[in-house]
């Protein structure tokens, strides 16, 4: 496994399993399964509602925890409940106890939204005392991430954003460069969306290798030094993502793929008002 060396000097495996939109009650099997495959990095989120299935399986694994790299995100913490530095201190310790951890080796802020200053603020003093190894962000766009590390102490180790063969950034994987930061892809099959399984430039470079298309977009992210962790619930698939380390694309087949990026998200974009209040009106405790 090759692993990217974050702004700290913690290491950080370069391909890991993701659990978004992977039901409560599959996902303890799911786990179990990417870990049977090899997987040593898990990224889920207190908003996923599935941290205790993903803790009742890294329990039941048998892998010492030093081996295991664990990542979970902080949601939008609201006042008046209290002050939001507070709220996110237990938010924490309550991921942190539904894991069934004693620590964690990354920490992300999941949205740009609310008052994320007091939220950092709160998580840097979590990296101070040794409970996460490393803190990060999610879903932030250039302005607000060089904002934010202009105006705090320590600089986020990872930005989670989403990066595709159709929504590539590149400009933001630059400033992340220049600043620091690890560049980390949500959704790299971009959910099935504009055909991605089915593309002609993706299967032909496909083709050319005897590999799959979803083995080819991971190849093709990681060779651009881009933290990625693809989902599934099926075994053959979780060890046909694994498998991604023997082949290599060719300069040529890189920049085939460059040629798709359509600059724009598949998804949802932070700065819509309407997405702003939707995600901001959700709870989770």
């Amino acid at each position: 496994m090759k692993n990217v060396i974050l702004n700290n000097g913690v290491e950080m495996p370069i391909l890991g399993f993701g659990v978004f939109q992977i039901p409560d009650e599959e996902t303890q099997a799911a786990v179990e399964a990417a870990l049977a495959a090899g997987y040593r990095h898990l990224d889920t989120a207190a908003s996923y509602g599935n941290e205790a299935a993903v803790g009742a399986a890294i329990k039941a694994s048998g892998i010492a925890r030093e081996e295991l790299f664990i990542t979970t995100k902080l949601w939008i913490q609201h006042a008046p409940t209290g002050s939001v530095y507070d709220d996110s201190r237990r938010a924490f310790q309550n991921s942190l106890t539904r894991l069934g951890l004693d620590y964690l080796d990354l920490y992300l802020i999941h949205q740009p939204l609310g008052d994320y200053y007091s939220e950092w603020r709160a998580m840097q003093d979590l990296y101070k005392e040794g409970l996460t190894r490393a803190i990060g962000v999610s879903n932030f766009h250039q302005d607000r991430l060089v904002d934010l590390i202009h105006h705090n102490e320590i600089v986020p180790a990872v930005n989670q954003i989403e990066t595709h063969p159709f929504h590539q950034r590149a400009a933001d994987q630059e400033l992340m460069r220049e600043h620091g930061v690890q560049i980390e892809s949500w959704g790299p099959f971009a959910e099935g969306k504009n055909n991605l399984f089915t593309d002609p430039v993706l299967s032909a470079i496909a083709d050319a290798h005897g590999k799959s298309v979803a083995q080819v977009v991971l190849r093709w992210l990681i060779q651009r030094d881009i933290v990625v962790i693809p989902k599934s619930v099926r075994p053959e698939r979780m060890a046909q993502n694994f498998d991604v380390f023997g082949f290599t694309l060719t300069e040529e087949q890189m920049n085939q793929i460059t040629v798709l990026d359509t600059d724009a998200s598949l998804f949802f974009d932070h700065r819509d008002p309407a997405m702003v209040s939707w995600l901001g009106a959700r709870r989770y405790s």
